[in-house]
């Protein structure tokens, strides 16, 4: 996929899910506001202009403080990309969490995002995990409907495989356009499912088999959450694998952070990493990620993955 395929206009997504307060319902304040200005105003700085939602985050409170943001910045919003997710809902009482991907839900969900983000319009609609109850030809009218009522531009999915988006697909006028996935060097069987076939590790690799290859072939943008693994590399004492970025980040005169977003981005997919840290330093440090072509040699590529999974390749 070439850069001008992406849909969200940028090498990097900044995700909102740290925003917003506790994960509880508890009301935000100005101390959670003035978190999200100085997220939003940092990410802008370093070049990112995708922010990816959904409307669980912090029960809500993610897209609501993000709002604010942009009912106090003028003109930010028309210099943004805005995404975000339904089809998720929490646990309520006695009743545990669900999925929901029927078609008034869909609808309803939607319009509640858009009161909370303060805008008339998403850019990205992505359906955040599979409902197996869910009616495909339900979820086509709803989408339909978002879409010719000008509330959404395009629509994508998260967490699923190339067999579940090709059989939505097949019920849609719009196109699918995005399937955002745990991909990072901690996460790597989205690379390790077609490696390791005929080989005894491949019964520990859980990533649907082709969904790499069949996004790549219908121009479906691959987002990665989960890019900087949690901050699992980001002690260089800690393990082989982090003090190799570390020596790969100081060879290349960039952060640790770049050097893992880098893994990502030098895999011919064109995979867009979203970041979620609510630290100004370490976005700050993911620029490089955004401004410069992925640093990396095909050998260090491989030495990261190596040192990474702690088993040579077969």
């Amino acid at each position: 996929m070439t850069e001008s395929a992406h849909v969200t206009g940028g090498r990097v997504l900044y995700g909102c899910m740290g925003l917003g307060g506790g994960w509880d319902t508890t009301p935000y304040g100005p101390q959670d506001i003035a978190q999200a200005e100085a997220v939003v105003e940092t990410a802008l700085d370093a070049g990112i202009t995708s922010f990816d939602h959904a409307d669980i985050y912090r029960y809500g409170k993610s897209e609501a403080v993000f709002g604010e943001v942009l009912s106090q910045a003028s003109g930010l919003r028309d210099r943004i990309t805005l995404q975000t997710k339904c089809g998720i809902r929490l646990p309520e009482g006695d009743r545990p969490g669900l999925y929901d991907l029927r078609g008034p839900t869909i609808v309803r969900r939607v319009e509640e995002s858009l009161a909370r983000l303060r805008t008339d319009v998403l850019d990205v609609l992505l359906l955040h995990r599979p409902d197996p109850l869910a009616d495909p030809a339900e979820i086509a009218g709803a989408l339909a409907t978002l879409h010719r009522q000008g509330l959404v531009r395009r629509f994508g999915v998260s967490n699923m495989s190339a067999t579940q988006i090709a059989h939505l697909q097949s019920y849609l006028d719009v196109p699918l356009t995005v399937d955002q996935l745990e991909m990072s060097l901690h996460r790597r069987d989205w690379v390790e499912e077609g490696v390791l076939v005929n080989t005894p590790a491949a019964a520990g690799v859980g990533f649907p088999a082709g969904t790499t290859e069949y996004c790549v072939a219908q121009g479906i943008e691959l987002q990665a959450w989960g890019a900087l693994a949690g901050g699992r590399f980001a002690d260089p004492e800690a393990t082989p694998a982090g003090r190799l970025v570390s020596r790969l980040a100081e060879r290349a005169g960039t952060t640790p952070e770049t050097v893992l977003l880098w893994w990502l981005q030098k895999h011919p997919a064109g995979i867009v990493p979203v970041i979620g840290t609510t630290r100004p330093e370490r976005i700050r440090a993911c620029r490089d990620a955004v401004t410069r072509a992925p640093g990396l040699s095909h050998e260090e590529w491989y030495e990261l993955w190596t040192a990474a999974r702690g088993t040579p390749l077969p």
